[in-house]
């Protein structure tokens, strides 16, 4: 359960008693903490696997596949949280180094479907270690407990925005 920021600052959470400081990323905004968070949670990641030859956004994108099995486009985006044009930018180079193949789906042959190859999952499998070191070095700086707490969150947030909401005028 998501606490307020009054309920967080009465159980003593440090911080919220500190004001914002003009310029130094400060403030309420949640969407801003959010994405300053997954910057800097991207650049570690992104760090660690690089010399796998993968980013964490297409890891994610094999680990989906392996995972779930051949995947439509849109169903990869829904499963992934993202929009095509994001996830359209992480296949180019996974499709490029034969990661991963488009193919039409069996039953309708108009339907494609992405597909791990073989060498997508030779990278994915050599990734994971550099992927399990990203985790432990978050862990040790964050902790573990509190890790654990920040994924439920985070998975929280995720299920209660799940739509968009309108446009408010």
């Amino acid at each position: 359960m998501l606490m307020s920021r009054n309920a967080m600052h009465e159980a003593g959470v440090p911080g919220l008693e500190a004001a914002p400081v003009p310029g130094q990323g400060g403030g309420l905004c949640n969407c801003q903490a959010l994405r300053r968070a997954a910057r800097r949670a991207t650049a570690l990641y992104d760090t660690i696997m690089a010399p796998h030859g993968l980013r964490i956004s297409q890891f994610a994108v094999l680990n989906r596949l392996h995972l779930g099995g051949p995947a439509g486009i849109q169903a990869l985006a829904a499963g992934l949280v993202l929009d095509r044009t994001t996830l359209g930018r992480n296949l180019r180079p996974l499709e490029r180094d034969g990661l991963i193949r488009s193919e039409a789906e069996p039953g309708d042959r108009r339907v494609r479907r992405l597909v791990l190859t073989e060498a997508g999952l030779a990278a994915l499998t050599g990734a994971r270690p550099a992927w399990d070191a990203a985790q432990a070095q978050f862990e040790a700086s964050y902790g573990a407990a509190d890790a654990a707490v920040l994924r439920a969150a985070l998975h929280r947030v995720t299920e209660v925005l799940e739509a968009p909401p309108e446009p408010h005028s």
